[in-house]
This record gives C-alpha cells, structure tokens and sequence, in this order.
C-alpha cells in the first residue's frame, strides 16, 4: 500500500494514483477496517480438494483387495498404484461412488485378481474414469458381476488383462474407451448400455460384446480372435462402427439387432451374420471371408431385412439360405458368386450392369441399369 502526503490532502492510503499536469490526484479507501470479529478468507483443504484420496488411511483393503471402498463418496487416485498377488487393486462396495484414476495406471502382478471390481449386490451409480488399468490376471474393470446398475465408465484404457478389459452392468455409458490385448472379451456390455467411440482391439475374445439392448456409436473392433461385434438378445443397435481383421465375423447378431452406416472389412468370417428379426442398412461390406461358406452379409433366419449396402471382393456377396426375408437396394461386385440366395424370399429385381457400346472410355453406361423397381438391387 502506497501512502502520499500532501499539504493540502489528509494522510490517506492510495489505491491509484494519476498524474495529471503535475498534480497528483489520489483515489483513496479507508483504514478503518469494517465492523465484527476477523474472519479468514482463505478455503479449507476439504473445500479445496472434496474429493477422498485412495490410501491405506482412507481407504484400507482386506484380504482380498488393496483398497477397499466402503461409502459413497468421490474418490481419487494420487500416483501409480501396483498390485498384490492374491488381492484386487480397487474393491467397490458401496452405491454412489465415482472413482478418478486421475491419468495413472493400475498396474497389476502375477496371482492378483481383477484391477477395478464393484463387489456389492445391486449396487447403483457407480463411475470409473481417466486412466490406464494394465497387466491383472483377471479382468481389467469389472463392474458387472454384482448386477450394477446406472454407471459410467470413460476415458479408462485396458490392456493386457488375463480376462475381460472392461465389464459395464445395466443401464451404463461407456465413452471414449480402449480394450487392446485382453485374454478374453474386450468390453463387455450388459443391458440397455450405450457405448461411444470405444476401441476393441486385438483381444483374444470377441472385440465389444452385448447381452441385449444396447446402442454402439462410433466404435471400432479390430484384430480380435473372435467376432468384432456380437450381440445374443433382442434390440442391440450399432451405427457408424467398423469391424476390421478379426477372426470371426465382423458382426455377429443372433436376433432382433440392426446394423446402419456400418463398415466390416477382412474380417474371416463373414462380414454380417444375421439370425432373426435383424437388419443391415446403408453398410459396407469388403473381402470377408475366404472359404465357400461365408459371405460379406450372410442370413440364417427369417424375418431379417437387407438393404442399401455395398457388398465387393468376397467368396459371396449376399448369401440368405433361409426364407423369410427382405432384400432390396443393395450392389454386389467383385465376388465370386454376388448373389447366393434361396427360394421364398422377397427379393428386388437383379439388375446386372454391362458395358455399354456408349460408354465413355469403357465406364459402365448408366442407361443399361435402368428398373422400375425403386428397390431395385445391382450386381457387376
């Protein structure tokens, strides 16, 4: 605090001082200090920081855990954690509770058991989020096998678990995460989950599983030793994914599934596997499969609906070898049989695109593929 005298002003404490042809104007406040008893501005620690570090005062594990988590609350990693042989690294078992790996890695030890595991019945409102869970004989993050419902988990990276990288229960979200090099299922989903560009790769399981009624938006499955997608019970949506290179098909649906704006590519077994009640849309499908019985899209029950896909360079294109279906709107090239599709199906018209003598240099011309049939399917 700057204080100035002059002759014709009181001593004063000065906030600014102008300058103005040599005259100094002072803009002043008051010493006094206001009324009643002196109290600190200053925030406590718990203001500062509310959330509960993960520590063996806050958090004290037992004979199975490292840590253990009893009451709900926020809770927050400060470092590195490294696993114990015989032991899981975090145990939930409490509702309402958000776990922050804050950017560090759970790192797991030969004879551990899972990484991250909600152990409590019917828990509810449980979050895990922002970091690395690597190298526990069992599975990465578990919050399923105790029927959780009502969670998050997002931004967490699993890899190199001896079980599943990431297991979500019931009416979860799952955003922005990556499964890569797990024993078994990459990511996990139980009822009514909705996932959001998550990444499966290279699991020696099936890439991204669900039980039933999930949404998948933007994920992508690759290089896993089973199916990129899988999905056994009715009403799984997948939009905007990619199945590429795994060993099974790219996605599997046994019923009442649909796949739009989907891509599988490479993949060994067929590209679309569709049982009943499903539905492929507007997709793509590229060099899947290399024996006689597989296809880009395959269809083994009834009641499915094929339509507006891009289907090329496979064994066969569209294979349906039951009855009971709808194709239409959809283009075949490059396979060695395009079309493999038994009797009693409602089928478009096959339109087959030939070389034009108008043609310009050689291009199919558009004037021989001409229907009437606005479901109209095209093979060249």
């Amino acid at each position: 605090m700057l204080l100035i005298r002059d002759r014709r002003w009181p001593l004063v404490a000065v906030v600014g001082v102008v300058v103005l042809a040599g005259v100094a104007l002072v803009v002043a406040g008051p010493l006094n200090p206001p009324a009643g008893a002196v109290s600190s501005t200053y925030k406590t620690l718990t203001e500062v920081e509310p959330r509960i570090a993960i520590n063996a005062t806050n958090t004290p594990g037992d004979a199975d855990s490292l840590f253990r988590i009893r009451q709900p609350g926020s809770y927050y990693l400060t470092g590195k954690m490294t696993g114990v042989s015989g032991k899981m690294g975090i145990e939930i078992e409490s509702s309402y509770v958000t776990l922050d790996l804050n950017g560090f890695e759970l790192q797991g030890v030969a004879g551990a058991l899972d990484g991250i595991s909600c152990t409590l019945t019917n828990a509810i409102g449980i979050s895990v989020e922002n970091g690395t869970v690597s190298g526990w004989p069992a599975d990465g993050v578990d919050i399923s096998s105790s029927i959780v419902t009502g969670g998050r988990i997002e931004g967490v990276v699993s890899v190199n678990n001896g079980a599943r990288g990431i297991a979500a229960g019931i009416g979860f979200t799952l955003a922005n995460c990556s499964a890569i090099g797990n024993t078994t299922t990459g990511i996990d989903c139980a009822h009514e989950t909705v996932a959001t560009n998550c990444v499966a790769r290279g699991n020696g399981g099936i890439g991204i599983y669900s039980f039933g009624s999930c949404s998948f938006i933007g994920c992508v499955a690759s290089i896993n030793a089973s199916h990129g997608f899988s999905a056994i019970f009715e009403g799984s949506a997948f939009m905007n994914c990619v199945a590429n290179a795994n060993t099974g098909d790219g996605f599997y649906f046994s019923n009442g599934c649909s796949a739009s704006n989907c891509t599988a590519t490479y993949n060994q077994g067929n590209g679309y596997m569709l049982g009943v009640r499903c539905k492929v849309l507007d997709s793509n499908a590229h060099i899947n499969g290399t024996s006689a019985s597989v296809a880009n899209i395959k269809v083994s029950g009834q009641d499915n609906h094929v339509l507006g896909n891009s289907c090329s360079g496979a064994t066969r294109g569209i294979q349906v070898i039951s009855a009971g279906n709808f194709i239409g709107r959809n283009v075949c090239s490059g396979s060695t049989i395009n079309w493999d599709i038994v009797a009693g199906n409602a089928l478009a018209p096959i339109v087959s695109a030939t070389t034009n003598a108008a043609a310009v240099s050689g291009n199919t011309y558009s004037g021989s593929l001409g229907s009437t049939d606005p479901n109209a399917n095209f093979t060249y």
